[in-house]
């Protein structure tokens, strides 16, 4: 290769590589596989290596990771946190004891799982939790002590040491664990129902799933999708600590830290990959994602012996067990639509056993995915699951696309009523914004009549699924026009279940215009949206002739409700929908008494519990 031809793809190399960081470190939503990303790593380093004029101290090869994210305090690691080299056979690990056996003549491993979670330090001072900070760029993290304060395997303050290893009580006054926080599985799942009930983007995998939950400002919100965390490492031993990593892990154990599982200390290589082996198979029954093993010396000493380099240490290194892929036909690409109306294109595909399932459709996540990938109806793809869990579209094989095989065209109008999409400001997802639409019309009445909606009682998942099944009702102003007959002729509802429900209807009636304006679902008008909305404009007439302008400018809406009030708004079926609330008798506008408001721009925090009665 000449110069120049190098030099144009170490260029282009390098983009795609800190792009592909910036995805995966900042925003949580890496494009491409852990493996693909490495082989490309390591074709921009054989580059470099042979052409060391290409050389750049800001190549993704001199970096561990991304940015810190925005939004916290940033601090600084010391040490810094270093990331493992990958190897991908047992003959890389054997080469890797290889180099270990020059420098140490005897060594000794220990073996961890590798937990494919997020890279955490946590800082202990007196025995008490001081600071938590996400590896960032591997020298500069952001501190996420709230958050880390939510999870529940993560002692707050460090127990009495149970063990009288060397260095025990002496670590406690002082000491800096790193793990990994990990979404387990079955939350995993439960967190992406939750997101596909809103309407919102499933996450691709228990990891990104934890990135993003680490990213959430709202500490509460945290805790309720029950992050975990293992430990795995005290970076900076005093000379009077323990010997070995082994003893170390007992040491922490005592402290009360979940510790990452270990096998134990291993004599040789072979020993290690018999390990490596033993848990292929076993590590998919685990309650966590396990994506490889970590291989460790286990004598600190013998580490000092190794040293590191910038990126990575000498004496550890991670061995990555190969994701199952499968190849299938894309027979068509379906749309679904979600409650608040996002379209995500799905592939459907011939079926295909995958990690212990059978797999006939995989989610194309949005449009612009859909057309970076260049799926088509008849084409052959490679499929994984990414996180084990989401089937995934991984390629196309499109050396095998059929003849003539149609590009996918973006729809402008929604599969399930017609209404025209709207994509607000920088969003990838397209959305519906009719109201009445009949593929959102279930997650939409649930809302409206929820506790902090019109608060509708009986109003269940049950009786929503029955009303819509047996179509009476088709939009939300249906509610207010059903009939007791047709109701108690409803299986398990009977006369009394009936007249119950059209009280409850009855009673919301009577409800403050704002929790009317919440419950319309519009996007991004939450509660307190609504409110602000309903202080300034009054009633809903006032508020649909509005200008965009005045609505963005009230101090706690902004543009984003602007533009999505103006799009619910422009939909003839909306207004009817609003208009027909209004006949119903539902409050559509609200006085404000005028006078002075002496406690207007005051905040108020008060805690402790109320006995009688809830948040709501």
């Amino acid at each position: 290769m000449k110069l120049s031809e190098a030099r144009r793809r170490v260029e282009k190399l390098r983009r795609e590589l800190d792009e592909h960081n910036y995805r995966y470190h900042v925003l949580a939503q890496p494009v491409i596989s852990d493996r693909e990303y490495d082989r490309q790593l390591a074709e921009l380093a054989g580059l470099e290596e042979a052409f060391p004029e290409l050389a750049s101290p800001d190549s993704p090869t001199r970096r561990v990771g991304g940015e810190p994210l925005a939004g916290f305090e940033t601090v600084e690691h010391r040490p810094p946190m270093l990331s493992l080299d990958n190897t991908y056979s047992y003959d890389e690990l054997r080469r890797f004891d290889e180099r270990v056996r020059k420098a140490v003549a005897v060594p000794e491993y220990v073996v961890e799982l590798k937990v494919d979670g997020v890279a955490v330090s946590f800082l202990y001072e007196g025995g008490r939790l001081a600071r938590a900070a996400t590896r960032g760029d591997g020298r500069h993290g952001d501190d996420i002590i709230e958050n880390a304060r939510t999870i529940r395997s993560l002692p707050l303050q460090l127990r009495e040491p149970g063990s009288e290893r060397p260095g025990a009580r002496m670590l406690r006054a002082r000491l800096e664990v790193r793990g990994e926080v990990f979404l387990p599985r079955a939350r995993f799942e439960a967190v992406n129902r939750e997101r596909d009930e809103e309407g919102q983007p499933a996450f691709a995998n228990p990891r990104n799933a934890a990135a993003g939950t680490l990213k959430l400002l709202d500490p509460k919100q945290v805790a309720k999708r029950g992050l975990d965390c293992f430990i795995h490492t005290v970076p900076a031993v005093p000379d009077a600590g323990p010997a070995t990593e082994s003893e170390m892990l007992e040491i922490l154990t005592g402290f009360g830290f979940k510790v990452i599982p270990a096998a134990g200390v291993l004599p040789d290589i072979e020993a290690v990959i018999r390990h490596c082996e033993s848990w292929e198979d076993r590590r998919r029954g685990l309650e966590f994602d396990v994506d490889g093993m970590v291989v460790k010396l286990n004598r600190y000493r013998d580490r000092v012996e190794l040293g590191e380099t910038a990126k990575s240490p000498r004496w550890a290194v991670a061995y990555k067990y190969a994701p199952e892929e499968r190849e299938t036909k894309v027979r068509a690409i379906t749309l679904s639509v979600g409650r608040t109306g996002a379209v995500t294109p799905v592939a459907a595909m011939d079926p295909v056993p995958l990690s212990g399932t059978t797999v006939t459709h995989a989610t194309l996540h949005n449009f612009e995915e859909l057309a970076r990938l260049d799926v088509r109806v008849g084409d052959t793809v490679v499929v994984h699951k990414a996180g084990e869990i989401i089937p995934q579209v991984l390629r196309v094989e499109k050396a095998k696309r059929p003849r003539r095989a149609p590009r996918f065209r973006r729809p402008e109008a929604c599969p399930a009523c017609g209404a025209k999409l709207f994509r607000e400001g920088d969003e990838v997802a397209w959305r519906c914004v009719n109201a009445s639409c009949p593929a959102m019309l279930r997650g939409r009445l649930l809302h409206f009549a929820a506790r902090g909606a019109l608060d509708i009682e009986g109003m269940g998942e049950r009786l929503v699924g029955l009303l819509v099944e047996r179509e009476l009702v088709r939009s939300i102003a249906d509610l207010y026009e059903l009939e007791q007959q047709a109701l108690a002729e409803l299986p398990r509802m009977g006369e009394k279940s009936a007249a119950n429900l059209l009280a409850g209807l009855d009673r919301s009636r009577e409800r403050p215009f704002a929790r009317v304006l919440y419950g319309l679902g519009i996007r991004h008008v939450g509660i307190h949206a609504a409110r602000l909305l309903v202080r300034k404009f009054g009633s809903m007439a006032a508020l649909e002739a509005a200008p965009a302008g005045s609505v963005a400018a009230i101090d706690g809406i902004g543009p984003v409700v602007a533009e999505s009030l103006r799009n619910f708004f422009a939909r003839e079926e909306n207004r009817e929908l609003v208009t027909r609330l209004g006949r119903a008798g539902l409050r559509l506008e609200e006085r404000v008494a005028p006078g002075p408001r002496p406690l207007a721009g005051k905040k108020f925090v008060l805690t402790g519990t109320l006995p009688g009665m809830t948040r709501e």
